[in-house]
């Protein structure tokens, strides 16, 4: 999830997904205001943290800052010099996870379409948009923040794409080179806020409305096919804090345009490859994720007896 969150375009959701930890991350968050106030407020300590699934969530949050800390250079390399390789292979996890999802789904109905379609063309627009410009302030920090980490917990939707879209990238970016506490504080802020609230109201939203739900998530991991797409073409540019020129809009295009505007061979052999590698393993985590909860499963029957 972490390496995930570091490309503005693909979703730590959608990592959480593939490996069968979503509902579970959802349901941990959820939990956290209730035990809160019921448990950690009477100092039941070991009760809040059994509640809020805390081995959990702090072995997940270890393993993102981790990701982070370590992989932020190397992908960063990555999308500069190879980045056919590297979206393909993208583009690859994201195809099959959403054939995943759909496997999710308790019954097929043809009323699905609509929210299919729906989620498909609004993400679709959304990472269409050019890259916004907005003046920072506490209140922006804030609800960026919050808006950001619901963002991210989506699948199909990035968090750190959001950030790019509505113009406060580089002021994140800026605030933590800096070491700036205070809008820290107020992004971090926004954050907690955000994936508390919506964690819950997605949390609701699954156990009532679960096919439906599933279906909209699925349309938005295919909307974001159009942002990982492996061969873009750049029509619009911005200067980095240190003067050079960073890609700010892209542009889907098919090969042979891509090889014209850049000058830069296909790659396809290799994109093919690449693509199929993401899709594979894809594959071998959700049987990977079956295995351990039918594991899980039968050790809990066998406890029960």
């Amino acid at each position: 999830m972490g390496a995930a969150d570091i490309v503005p375009g693909v979703s730590g959701g959608t990592i959480a997904f593939i490996t069968g930890i979503y509902f579970r991350l959802l349901g941990a968050i959820s939990a956290v205001p209730s035990a809160c106030w019921h448990s950690l407020r009477t100092g039941h300590w070991r009760r809040f943290w059994n509640e809020i699934d805390g081995t959990f969530l702090i072995t997940l949050l270890s393993g993102i800052l981790t990701a982070i800390v370590a992989l932020a250079s190397l992908i960063s390399s990555g999308l500069e010099h190879y980045p056919v390789p590297l979206w393909s292979f993208f583009f690859g996890l994201i195809l099959a996870s959403v054939w995943h999802i759909l496997q999710q789904l308790q019954r097929w109905r043809a009323w699905q379409l609509l929210p299919l379609v729906t989620g498909a063309v609004f993400v679709w627009w959304l990472t269409s948009l050019s890259a916004g410009q907005i003046d920072p302030s506490a209140f922006t920090f804030f609800w960026s923040g919050a808006l950001a980490i619901c963002a991210m917990i989506l699948p199909g939707i990035s968090g750190s794409f959001i950030l790019l879209v509505i113009g406060m990238y580089a002021h994140i970016l800026s605030a933590v080179t800096g070491f700036q506490v205070s809008f820290l504080l107020l992004f971090f802020g926004g954050c907690v806020s955000g994936i508390l609230l919506f964690a819950r109201v997605l949390g609701v939203a699954l156990r009532r409305w679960h096919d439906a739900v599933m279906v909209l998530l699925t349309g938005f991991m295919i909307g974001a096919l159009n942002r990982i797409w492996p061969w873009q073409e750049v029509t619009a540019w911005r200067t980095s804090r240190s003067g050079e020129a960073v890609p700010m809009d892209l542009l889907p295009v098919l090969p042979a345009r891509y090889t014209e505007v850049t000058g830069e061979p296909a790659q396809i052999g290799i994109a093919v490859f690449a693509t199929l590698t993401g899709v594979a393993l894809v594959v071998c985590a959700e049987r990977w994720a079956s295995r351990q909860d039918r594991k899980a499963k039968l050790a809990a029957s066998a406890h029960s007896l």
